[in-house]
């Protein structure tokens, strides 16, 4: 077991490396014309979705799953956060860490909620979720359950956002591994402000969801990958912490 802790702290240590260039602030989303401030939102709505990273069953009413979870979202509109960045040089990847906090419920209702703040960025964002297991699955049968979260953004001053999001996960455990997979949607509400609304018009509109996962328990040590496609950016997250 100290052999595999010290492996995923390894791990974790390589995977959160490249956070410190994450990119720029985002003050100048004046400068965009609607095209690009639509490509923007979009990948912010891909970008900051709410991530549980684990399986479709519940903790139980004396269950936490608590981590530190690490996002790379592959862009889609680099140029427009060209732009919005005032940074010819912006990466094509933004890396986005989160402190994770799920706790279980009586009834099979699990609440969670996340925090981040993006490095090098005044992107921060805290989001919260209430889940509740259709089927709480047992030795023969998957755990069904249906998620609904919100998320919000702070710390960028021309920007007001937020998501709404509404998925339904399957999840079966095998020993160690709970392989998962899901589906969902969620709503984006992108608002310029300050200058930027003065140029710019509200953007609102729907992302599709789809995820797959494979979490990985050692007693009280647990880690996670969850690849992910929201809208048409795609991500992987690595997630690593306790559940029981």
């Amino acid at each position: 077991m100290q052999r595999i802790n010290r492996s995923l702290f390894a791990l974790a240590a390589i995977t959160a490396t490249p956070f410190v260039y994450a990119g720029d602030e985002l003050n100048q989303i004046d400068n965009l014309v609607q095209l690009e401030f639509e490509a923007l939102s979009e990948d912010l709505g891909s970008a900051l979705a709410y991530r549980s990273v684990s399986p479709a069953e519940p903790l139980g009413v004396t269950g936490f799953d608590v981590g530190i979870s690490f996002t790379a979202v592959q862009l889609e509109g680099t140029q427009a956060w060209e732009t919005a960045v005032g940074d010819s040089d912006f990466s094509s990847t933004l890396y986005v860490p989160r402190i994770n906090l799920v706790k279980g419920l009586p009834l099979g209702i699990d609440v969670g909620a996340f925090y981040t703040s993006v490095p090098t960025t005044n992107i921060k964002l805290w989001g919260a979720e209430v889940k509740y297991a259709i089927w709480e699955g047992g030795v023969a049968t998957p755990a069904l359950a249906v998620r609904g979260s919100y998320t919000t953004l702070s710390g960028v001053d021309q920007l007001s956002f937020s998501t709404v999001g509404l998925d339904l996960s399957i999840s079966k455990g095998f020993a160690l591994l709970t392989p998962y997979a899901g589906v969902g949607i969620q709503r984006v509400d992108s608002k310029p402000q300050q200058d930027a609304a003065v140029m710019l018009d509200d953007e609102k509109f729907t992302q599709s969801r789809l995820f797959a996962g494979m979490n990985i328990n050692f007693g009280l040590l647990n880690t996670a990958l969850e690849l992910d496609k929201t809208g048409d950016a795609s991500s992987y997250t690595l997630k690593f912490g306790l559940r029981f």
